[in-house]
């Protein structure tokens, strides 16, 4: 679990440039059911995110989140991974320059 977490944030970390809320739902369209599940579980979260959110807040609840959905059996074990890596650009393009995100990708 901890190397999907990894994924997701070093790909929320490393990507080039903000998109937005759209730009961002048009990306999670083109997902299977897995990655839609958990773009849009995620995408909750950042759009609620401030600066003011700690980079260790947002790990914790990205975390919590993806555990949550395969636990739940929403996400199948064998799935997460790949459902995961797939979700993590569309959930970037959330970011804001007002969000978390903007302050990962400085760091």
């Amino acid at each position: 679990m901890r190397i999907i977490t990894s994924l997701v944030l070093f790909s929320l970390s490393a990507a080039p440039a903000f998109a937005g809320a759209a730009e961002a739902k048009t990306c999670a369209a083109s997902l299977d059911a897995n990655g839609q599940l958990i773009f849009n579980t995620v995408f909750k979260d950042i759009s609620a995110m401030t600066t003011k959110t700690t980079k260790t807040e947002f790990h914790r609840l990205v975390n919590t989140r993806l555990v949550s959905l395969v636990t739940s059996g929403q996400v199948p074990k064998s799935a997460y991974r790949q459902a995961g890596a797939a979700a993590a650009p569309c959930l970037f393009m959330a970011c804001t320059a007002g969000s978390i995100c903007s302050l990962l990708i400085r760091q």
